[in-house]
């Protein structure tokens, strides 16, 4: 198969080798020329995807910011051959699958919309690696979901990453549950961090500080773009633990350790509730 990858930082790269490592021919581009030709170096991509190539690629994976993919695809959806099985990997889906759906009927390709549950608080193609998804869930936005074919090929062709589980939604609900699970973490540890304690954390944190704050190590671009384009949900979520940490804080100030411990004890439950 030959695969094409637009994109080649954590997640188009771990990509890229995974795709090389099982024998696969990688075609990548990358506005970065030297990242371009470093990859090729690894051994991670054999060619260049452009123009001459794109219509040889039965695979195209699209792992840029979502506005990049959408504009990426209407501008080459005619070059791509019919069959040809497209995915982006962005963070979310509800407008780069109003944009991209259309342009694979137009063109007779096949789009599905595609997020890997896996990555790093480290970006760039230096720290990609080819078993980056190995075990991890991969959530899937086809067009038709009562198309089971459709869903055993994309899980057949994505073999060589390893991923654990699948899971099939819609594009507004994987962009109300993302707000939650991955957008709102980021956002809350990178504001957590900004305290001016922190500059004295050293020798008095373990465990619980550093796994608030891994995820304040971040792409600012990348995530303000996810954000802002998920405003509404991410407006929910945001609301709602202000009104949850307000409560918290009147039982300070009121000096209430019963309405205190209630909140906490509230908390744990809810934690078991939904993790078991």
């Amino acid at each position: 198969m030959t695969v094409g990858i637009l994109g080649l930082g954590l997640i188009g790269g771990s990509i890229a080798r995974a795709y090389a490592k099982a024998g696969h021919t990688v075609l990548a581009a990358d506005t970065d020329s030297a990242i371009l030709e470093f990859a090729k170096i690894a051994g991670a991509v054999h060619g260049v995807l452009d123009d001459s190539t794109i219509g040889s690629c039965q695979l195209i994976l699209l792992a840029i910011y979502p506005k990049g993919c959408a504009d990426w695809l209407e501008k080459h959806g005619a070059q791509i051959t019919k069959g040809t099985l497209v995915m982006d990997l962005c963070g979310i889906k509800e407008e780069i699958c109003k944009r991209c759906f259309p342009v694979a009927e137009k063109y007779g390709f096949t789009f599905v919309g595609g997020h890997p549950m896996a990555g790093s608080h480290y970006s760039g193609f230096k720290y990609s690696r080819s078993n980056l998804f190995q075990g991890a869930p991969m959530v899937l936005v086809p067009p038709k979901f009562d198309d089971i074919e459709l869903l055993q090929r994309v899980k057949d062709t994505l073999l060589p990453c390893g991923f654990g589980r699948f899971s099939v939604c819609t594009a507004s609900e994987h962009d109300r549950l993302i707000a939650f699970t991955s957008q709102m973490p980021h956002v809350l540890s990178n504001g957590y961090i900004k305290s001016p304690t922190a500059d004295s954390h050293q020798g008095f944190s373990a465990g619980s500080y550093k796994d608030l704050t891994r995820v304040a190590w971040l792409n600012p671009q990348m995530w303000a773009e996810l954000c802002m384009e998920n405003r509404e949900n991410m407006l929910f979520e945001i609301n709602t633990y202000i009104k949850n940490l307000q409560a918290y804080q009147k039982a300070l100030e009121d000096e209430d350790i019963s309405a205190l411990t209630a909140l906490l004890e509230e908390g744990r439950k809810r934690k078991e509730e939904v993790d078991g």
